[in-house]
């Protein structure tokens, strides 16, 4: 066993409880993802202007789609048998996870407080939060039924 400032990939550190090792495969797909995902974000951001002491609402739109595509991804993945161990860290942490931005939501409504616009700056929480728990679920149980139709029509 290796001590913790000793890893190798052959001996890699013990986790505590709860943790996993991080390889550097991992890392770097992750690392990768979230570049991606961070100029997806800002690219759809830029094409969404804001309106200064507002709340953004092509924040809220990312999240929203963001967790959307969590929930196909993850319900896609959790089904498909022995999919590649970097996929679930590339897209799902590094990509999705760079695309969505729930501390810039948190940053606009702090804004749109400060600018006296309290009704929007809660609207534009609830917005993100709501939202994006709603997406993330429809979107995981349309992916199932999809997928469970699909291997239905496999099997007749």
């Amino acid at each position: 066993m290796a001590d913790r400032g000793q890893t190798s990939p052959a001996a890699p550190a013990t986790p505590r409880p709860g943790q996993t090792a991080m390889s550097w495969p991992v890392l770097a797909a992750v690392a990768a993802g979230g570049a991606l995902g961070a100029l997806a974000r800002a690219g759809l951001l830029a094409a969404t202007p804001q309106h200064p002491a507002t709340a953004d609402w092509g924040t809220v739109l990312v999240n929203v789609l963001g967790c959307a595509l969590i929930g196909v991804l993850m319900e896609t993945l959790t089904r498909r048998p022995n999919p590649h161990p970097l996929l679930r860290p590339f897209l799902g942490v590094g990509v999705l996870g760079g695309f969505t931005t729930f501390s810039a939501a948190i940053t606009d409504a702090t804004d749109a407080f400060a600018a006296h616009q309290p009704g929007e700056a809660l609207l534009a929480i609830a917005a993100n939060l709501i939202g994006a728990l709603l997406a993330v679920s429809a979107a995981a149980g349309a992916t199932a039924t999809l997928l469970d139709r699909a291997a239905q029509r496999k099997k007749t």
